[in-house]
């Protein structure tokens, strides 16, 4: 389903020390096509809602009637012919969104805003997602949204060749609406993707063709590893977190195939050069926060 890319990463190591208290109450605006693509970004979510005391929201592009493909298993569970093109589109955007809510249950996500954009089928062009969208609807409900949220940070998925387009899609609409705002009420923009493990040098990525608002700041990249060790004997970490969120998704047949490698999962975050250079420090401390604050 999804093709992955493996270069050297430039990484641009920021000292974390042991910094758990913000001032101020981080608020998060994750922005996904799909109703299991917040999976990607849990730990992080988590950490941020229950030990930082932050508030997170989301807003889902499409209804994710075209993971019927992937549902043959989900029959089962909903005893619905799921994977049949024409039942699984009627049913999945109710169910879906249900699986969402007890995985963003699980990460302590406030709220949710549901645009129920067309999941029309499987393509890596983002020009076609585009033109196939309501994208002056998209970009005029996600401007108001962050206008009204007041948000600290924008959390992304990363763009990159060979993704979903409905993936790039929704990023690129995201920082359209963000662009819109003034410069002083922008929530700092994040580009989201996952790494395998310390020997997995991720994916390398500066900026989507066409679509020059999605460049990164050379080598600045932001992480939080899954496998931080946390309770008695430090024998629980941060991929436990992830796969509840995943297993909610019991419509869908591949988000558990993500989690399940013996490196676990670092999740990395590109800072895009919108920002700026003056917000760097606000996201330095917030990741010092996230990496150094643990369960009582």
């Amino acid at each position: 389903m999804k093709k992955f890319f493996f270069f050297t990463l430039l990484f641009f190591s920021f000292p974390v020390q042991a910094q758990t208290e913000l001032d101020y109450t981080p608020k998060i605006l994750l922005v996904t096509a799909h109703p299991d693509d917040d999976a990607i970004f849990s730990a992080t979510v988590w950490k941020t809602t229950h030990l930082l005391g932050g508030t997170v929201d989301l807003a889902l592009l499409t209804n994710g009637e075209g993971g019927y493909r992937y549902s043959t298993l989900g029959n089962y569970v909903y005893g619905l012919e799921l994977d049949n093109e024409e039942v699984g589109r009627a049913y999945l955007p109710t169910i879906r969104k249900k699986e969402l809510i007890a995985g963003g249950d699980i990460m302590g996500i406030r709220n949710y805003f549901f645009f129920d954009l067309e999941d029309f089928y499987y393509t890596q062009d983002v020009e076609e997602t585009l033109n196939k969208w309501d994208t002056e609807f998209a970009i005029e409900k996600l401007y108001s949204i962050m206008e009204d949220g007041n948000y600290d940070f924008l959390f992304l998925m990363l763009p990159f060749e060979g993704f979903h387009g409905h993936h790039l899609a929704a990023t690129v609409l995201a920082l359209e609406a963000k662009a819109l705002l003034p410069e002083e009420n922008r929530p700092i923009a994040l580009q989201t993707f996952v790494r395998r493990g310390e020997d997995d040098p991720g994916v390398e990525f500066t900026e989507l063709e066409g679509h020059p608002k999605t460049k990164v700041m050379e080598g600045v990249t932001f992480e939080f590893d899954r496998n931080q060790t946390f309770g008695f004997n430090n024998r629980m970490n941060y991929n436990i977190i992830a796969n509840w969120v995943i297993a909610e998704h019991k419509s869908q047949g591949t988000m558990q195939l993500i989690s399940q490698t013996s490196e676990g999962i670092i999740e990395q975050y590109w800072y895009v050069e919108m920002n700026g250079e003056e917000a760097l420090e606000q996201t330095r401390r917030f990741f010092e926060a996230i990496n150094a604050v643990q369960p009582d």
